[in-house]
């Protein structure tokens, strides 16, 4: 069966499961100008959610089959323990017709095509970071997915940071270091502030000057295309202060502790997938 191409000037997207992601990469889409938010729908019976997506011109219906129904794209966007029975719910409604994609994490392809019946599916691991267009996203295609599906999908997530292609294999090792990986930096930055008061600096100052570097040397990374180990280099000065304070990280096992939080994350992942 040849599979119809999504006609990028007029398609619909649909999320199925109006949360706090879902909500991110509507937002984004819509800030981008990739889609008109009349093109977009959900649906969601809590009026605070409804509120959310309003408010910003997308479609709420009060049912997920009407969203399935007006869509040409449908993402779902629910709890990981909930897709197969809202996919499975849904399935006499997803024609090959319709590209559909899954952010549900440790919910593998093979499952997601078996429950719709369809093969036409892109897997999609996007970040919380995507809430600031600043995601970090990989997917993955289904068997029945087009080069052109991937375009489209690349565009869409694209709007909210950015987006690789890979092997749907490495996904548990993304999750483990992409999809984990802000909480990590969260703890420290929140780490680093502490430090900054420890040495004096008042609380707002400290977190202030914690966030904004983390930012900045993060942007260093990405703009310069610098090894980060030059980078550090080129920070610490011989006998300096950076090179003391590295010293102390290094005593530590610095390193290693993340690179067994991104292990450690991605065989919790693994257990979830099997």
């Amino acid at each position: 069966m040849t599979i119809a191409p999504i006609q990028l000037d007029t398609y619909k997207l649909g999320f199925i499961g109006a949360g706090k992601m879902a909500e991110s990469i509507a937002r984004g889409v819509v800030q981008s100008g990739v889609l008109h938010p009349s093109r977009i729908s959900t649906a969601h019976s809590n009026p605070v959610r409804r509120s959310a997506f309003e408010s910003f011109g997308v479609k709420v219906f009060s049912q997920n089959q009407q969203v399935v129904e007006d869509s040409d794209v449908v993402i779902f966007s629910v709890k990981p323990q909930v897709v197969k029975d809202v996919v499975l719910q849904l399935q006499p409604l997803l024609s090959k017709k319709k590209l559909l994609v899954s952010v549900a994490a440790g919910v593998k392809l093979k499952d997601l095509q078996t429950w719709a019946g369809s093969e036409r599916f892109v897997r999609v691991m996007p970040n919380t970071p995507a809430a600031v267009g600043e995601a970090a996203t990989v997917m993955s295609l289904g068997g029945a997915a087009t080069e052109a599906d991937g375009e489209l999908i690349s565009k869409l997530f694209g709007s909210v940071g950015k987006i690789w292609k890979a092997d749907e294999k490495l996904f548990d090792a993304i999750t483990g270091l992409s999809g984990s990986g802000p909480a990590y930096v969260y703890i420290a930055i929140e780490a680093l502030a502490d430090g900054g008061v420890a040495a004096g600096l008042p609380r707002e100052l400290a977190l202030g000057l914690a966030s904004q570097t983390v930012l900045g040397a993060a942007s260093m990374v990405c703009q310069s295309g610098k090894h980060p180990g030059q980078l550090k280099d080129e920070v610490a000065s011989p006998g300096g202060t950076t090179i003391a304070g590295i010293h102390e990280l290094e005593k530590d096992g610095f390193r290693g502790l993340l690179i067994n939080a991104v292990v450690a994350a991605a065989k919790r992942s693994r257990e979830f997938s099997n």
